[in-house]
């Protein structure tokens, strides 16, 4: 691009204003400034502009409900939309208005410069695409932190779609969640949402389930049956638990990714399949395709976009506006409200959540039908959890007990929280890694800092430390934490 690039910046905050205009201005663009929703719309009204760069809360209104404004005014000039309501349903908002990103505050200035270059360069390339403007209200994920930011841009981007998903996450963390927002969001929102758990099938009954059968196709066929595909016509299926697909079904599923059609149990006539496929495991499916238990071209076809849905403990600082969700929910239910006091959220905040936001989720309810108290304390968490609060000390008696016992506590409660259902694959290294890392941080604790010093005390290799510290996103600072 040999012409600067125009940038219109609109912030109620002027630090942040000031930043932006000199990160931008360091990479070549030209930056206008505005204070105000009015100020916002009197620049787009005099001038041309090649991005525009928006908060969405100021002093005068809200930057969204402009966008449409701005959108009819200048089509091709992309919109990136700034906020710290960082919820999936601004992102979502902002890309039905026409935002061509969204960016959670506080965002990295990299990641601003970039996404300013790329959306002016697709400017001038002609490429933008009018995104529809229909917005829905009701959306069932909760979260702020940084990690659901991530998992709210990729889905907001991928609603006007029939893109095939792929969604992982362990058991608990809300896969038909995502699913049927992304159904309830997208083109499809007036078709049927169908979802289907392959686990809860038996295997002989999978493909008459999916596909239906017609009369006489096998033993107790008396009728002709239509199938999951045929009854999420227009619509969306969600193939939960896609992992535990015996290989004959899955050779089914190629086909109908393949060739858009299918065939019924003892049928010959083809039948259009219309809807879009998402499906979901907590399986590690490119272990299955090494083992030889899921095909790796249906695995590949199914893959076009993976979603990856971030455990409760890799978002522990959501904890507070989930206990306010689930709390909302059980006192519309008629159920009596409870508070947390701050040690109670902190003793939650400390926990692993193996069965994730479902288990929270059932805490919570637990605690509005059998708690007698108004505030919630840690004594009664420390009770639900099945585990005793720690003293000033530090100490307690399962601590007393041993690190082999209090390891086997931790788990048998994990294998618990999936009832009848195995965990997660790949326990083992799960296990490992939530061992190291507090080992290797109270190492470094110990030693303030010192490496060399904390490598002799774990027996390792100085460079392995290192490597390991990369790996687990360990912070690191000398004198201590």
């Amino acid at each position: 691009m040999h012409e600067p690039i125009r940038v219109l910046v609109a912030d109620d905050d002027r630090a942040i204003r000031l930043v932006v205009k000199q990160s931008l201005e360091a990479c070549g663009c030209t930056v206008t400034l505005a204070e105000n929703s009015t100020q916002l719309w009197e620049h787009v009204l005099a001038a041309g502009f090649d991005v525009l760069v928006s908060d969405v809360l100021m002093p005068d209104g809200n930057g969204l409900d402009l966008l449409p404004k701005i959108r009819d005014l200048h089509p091709h000039m992309p919109v990136i939309v700034m906020s710290a309501q960082n919820t999936l349903m601004t992102a979502v908002t902002a890309t039905q208005r026409g935002a061509f990103d969204y960016l959670a505050k506080p965002f990295d200035l990299d990641e601003l410069e970039r996404t300013v270059l790329s959306a002016a360069r697709e400017a001038r390339q002609n490429a933008v695409q009018t995104p529809k403007d229909e917005a829905q209200a009701d959306i069932p994920l909760i979260g702020r932190s940084a990690v659901m930011q991530d998992l709210y841009r990729a889905m907001a981007r991928l609603m006007p779609t029939d893109l095939t998903v792929t969604i992982t996450g362990e058991s608990g963390t809300g896969k038909e969640l995502v699913a049927r927002a992304l159904h309830d969001m997208g083109h499809r929102h007036k078709g049927p949402f169908v979802a289907v758990n392959m686990a809860a099938i038996p295997k002989d009954l999978i493909e008459s389930d999916l596909f239906g059968h017609e009369r006489g196709a096998f033993t107790g066929a008396n009728s002709r049956a239509v199938g999951r595909f045929e009854q999420a016509n227009s619509g969306t299926l969600f193939l939960d638990e896609i992992g535990d697909m015996p290989i004959e079904a899955q050779t089914r599923l190629l086909r109908v990714l393949q060739e858009g059609e299918f065939t019924m149990v003892g049928g010959s006539t083809p039948i259009r399949a219309d809807v879009r496929i998402i499906a979901a495991t907590n399986k590690d499916l490119k272990a299955l395709v090494a083992a030889h238990r899921f095909r790796e071209d249906l695995y590949y076809r199914l893959n076009v976009v993976p979603l990856t849905i971030p455990p409760l403990r890799a978002r522990l600082s959501d904890i507070p506006d989930l206990l306010a969700h689930f709390n909302n929910r059980a006192v519309a239910q008629g159920l009596p409200g409870k508070r947390f006091d701050g040690k109670a959220l902190s003793r939650l905040c400390a926990y692993s959540w193996p069965g994730n936001v479902r288990e929270l989720e059932n805490l919570v309810q637990r605690l509005c039908v059998l708690a007698p108290e108004e505030t919630i304390g840690e004594s009664t968490i420390a009770q639900i959890l099945d585990a005793e609060p720690e003293s000033e000390n530090g100490t307690g008696t399962w601590r007393e007990s041993g690190l082999k016992d209090a390891v086997e506590h931790h788990l048998t409660r994990y294998f618990k929280a999936h009832g009848t259902h195995l965990p997660p694959s790949g326990l083992h290294a799960r296990v490992v890694r939530e061992v190291e890392r507090p080992l290797i941080e109270l190492a470094l604790k110990a030693t303030k800092g010192n490496q060399l010093k904390s490598a002799e005390l774990l027996g390792l290799n100085r460079n392995t430390l290192r490597k390991k510290i990369r790996e687990l996103g360990i912070h690191v600072a000398r004198n201590g934490f």
